[in-house]
């Protein structure tokens, strides 16, 4: 079968050379130039105030809502059985190349301090036409061992402009599945969101920003669009379905499955939802950066209050728990009746967050809390702050000290401890970031 979405981006390229010494692109990301006018921006977020009042927690409830398993088998049934992480990476026909090999205008868009000791630029045909990252987690929070399966993955999350390109692509979102096993070769393809509709005998395209993303187990959860009821979605990475029709349409079409030329779609297995019609700034917050926290027992999944950057509208960031029970692996902790509280919650003046961590020092009563955020005028490097009940600190960088030393337009957060880095998205680039190296240049 001949895949439109396969053969209409560029074949695989040649091998890539060996990752980049940090020196090397220490020396590249310095290069970028931070202009006066993003220095004066006072974006320093300050203390952390813990949030304990029922009124606070109250807001940040979630209500749990699985699609029934008849529907998913039926979609199942009619579209054959589903295949893994494993089957998509087999056959992964894109590859990323590495920093030396992208252009200057990807390159500008790394950290400046700390630098990407590993960075990728994508297939030009991926990065084109309307679509940009947001979103990453890899399989080291999907698993202990830092694998899933045979190979080491990063996930990143993409979505299509809302005005631009082909209207039936504005607004969908799709995940690039990286084979991240050695520097020399990431090689990748994608997979489409989907959400089951009548009754599993049919789909449609997710049509959302995905700005944070969490592998936890055999589930990918994704934020959704401010406004909207479902927070977040949930995905089974077990239930990856090929599609048999390559054509624009997306969902059942005669003679198969279609889903505008991608290979694969996954359909999504539930969500959660405010309480409200929909997440607002004065009720229940829109979630937008994800990221996991295995240092909390049970383990975490943390989330930051999406706020335009530069605006009054100030973020809270909050802790959900995982389910213990190994019949809800990958779930967040519910009630009887579907309801999930925040375990932790806190107010921050930073707004326009699209990164968040927490990770627990030995011995330390409270989290440290690291958050990327944009700048207030929305354009340029945003900054990278650590946060805590006592204060905040940052890097700084260029001959004017400036703070805004972080990725291009940055995106989520995700620590992989069995190696110590941070993976990344930017405007441009996929990267990591010793977190080592992020705590040596805070001041």
């Amino acid at each position: 079968m001949k895949h439109r979405g396969r053969h209409r981006r560029r074949r695989r390229g040649a091998a890539l050379r060996a990752a980049l010494a940090g020196t090397a692109l220490a020396l590249t990301a310095a290069a970028t130039l931070i202009s006066a006018s993003q220095a004066t921006v006072p974006d320093d977020p300050g203390a952390l105030k813990p949030l304990t009042s029922r009124a606070d927690t109250a807001a940040l409830r979630l209500r749990e809502r699985l699609v029934p398993a008849r529907t998913l088998d039926r979609l199942a049934a009619s579209m054959g059985r589903p295949v893994g992480v494993d089957d998509v990476l087999r056959g992964a026909d894109r590859s990323l190349r590495e920093a030396a090999d992208c252009g200057a205008g990807d390159r500008a868009s790394l950290p400046v301090t700390p630098a990407a000791t590993q960075a990728y630029c994508w297939d030009r045909a991926d990065a084109a036409a309307g679509w940009r990252p947001a979103s990453v987690t890899t399989s080291a929070d999907a698993d202990d061992d830092g694998a899933w399966g045979s190979h080491r993955v990063v996930l990143s999350g993409w979505t299509h402009s809302t005005t631009d390109g082909p209207a039936a692509e504005r607004g969908l979102a799709r995940v690039a599945v990286v084979d991240a096993d050695g520097p020399t070769r990431l090689a990748y393809d994608w997979v489409l969101l989907t959400v089951p509709v009548d009754g599993g005998r049919n789909y449609q395209g997710l049509v959302s920003r995905i700005s944070g993303m969490v592998w936890y187990q055999d589930k990918l959860l994704v934020s959704t669009a401010t406004g909207s009821a479902d927070a977040l979605y949930v995905y089974d990475l077990n239930r990856i379905q090929r599609t048999s029709v390559d054509g624009p349409a997306i969902g059942r079409v005669r003679g198969g499955w279609s889903a505008d030329g991608y290979r694969y779609v996954m359909p999504a297995v539930g969500s959660y939802r405010v309480p409200a019609a929909h997440c607002s700034p004065a009720g229940s917050p829109c979630p937008g950066a994800l990221a996991l926290d295995r240092g909390s027992a049970p383990a975490g999944l943390v989330a930051a209050e999406w706020t335009a950057p530069g605006g009054p509208k100030r973020a809270r960031l909050w802790r959900y728990a995982f389910s213990t029970d190994r019949a809800r692996g990958g779930l967040l902790a519910a009630d009887a009746a579907g309801r999930v509280d925040a375990v932790e919650a806190y107010r921050t003046h930073a707004a326009g967050i699209r990164g968040v961590l927490s990770e627990r020092r030995p011995g330390a009563a409270r989290p440290d809390w690291y958050v990327g955020h944009l700048p207030g005028s929305w354009q340029g490097h945003g900054s990278l702050w650590r946060l805590g009940t006592g204060g905040a600190t940052a890097a700084r960088c260029g001959s004017d000290s400036s703070h805004h030393c972080w990725a291009l337009s940055g995106g989520s957060l995700s620590y992989a401890p069995g190696t110590g880095e941070v993976w990344s998205v930017s405007e441009r680039m996929l990267f990591s970031v010793p977190l080592t190296a992020i705590d040596a240049s805070l001041h």
